[in-house]
C-alpha cells in the first residue's frame, strides 16, 4: 500500500479567530492547499492542466471539526483521492494537530471542468493521467 500524501503548514495568526482558535474556513483552505500540493507532486501544475482546457472543481465538501488549532501550531494535512467510475471523484483529508489527534476531517466531491464546454469531462483520470509523471500519488 502506498504512503498517504500529506503535507505541512503552520498556523499563522491571522487564520484565527476571537475565540483564538483557527477559523473554520481556513480548514477549507488547508484542504485545498493539500490538493494542489499533491497534484504538483504528482507532476501536475496549474498552467499544465489550463494549457489542457480543463481545471478541477470542488462540487460538495464536508467538514467534521473535532479539536482547535491555535497560532504556532504545526499541523499536517493528509490528501487521498477515491474514483468513482462516473464523472466524480472525492477527496479525503484528514488534519492532524502538532499532538499527533485528529483536528478535523474534510471530504470533498470533485470533478474535472472543461473550460470550454463548462461541463465536466466524462473521465475526470483521463487529463490526470495524461499528465501525471507520478499517478499513484493520487491512487491512479
Amino acid at each position: 500500500m502506498a504512503e498517504q500524501f500529506s503535507v505541512t503548514v503552520t498556523v499563522r495568526g491571522y487564520e484565527t479567530d476571537a475565540q483564538g482558535h483557527v477559523n473554520q474556513s481556513v480548514y477549507l483552505q488547508y484542504a485545498e492547499h493539500s490538493r494542489w500540493m499533491i497534484l504538483d507532486a504528482a507532476g501536475i501544475r496549474q498552467a499544465d492542466l489550463l494549457a489542457e482546457g480543463v481545471g478541477p472543481v470542488v462540487l460538495e465538501t464536508t467538514v467534521k471539526y473535532r479539536r482547535e488549532l491555535r497560532a504556532g501550531d504545526e499541523v499536517r494535512i493528509s490528501c487521498e483521492f477515491d474514483w468513482d467510475e462516473g464523472k466524480t471523484f472525492r477527496v479525503r483529508h484528514e488534519i492532524l494537530g502538532p499532538d499527533g489527534e485528529c483536528a478535523a476531517r474534510v471530504d470533498s466531491v470533485g470533478g474535472v471542468m472543461d473550460l470550454e464546454r463548462r461541463r465536466l469531462v466524462a473521465d475526470p483520470r483521463r487529463p490526470f493521467l495524461k499528465l501525471a509523471a507520478r499517478p499513484e500519488l493520487m491512487g491512479l
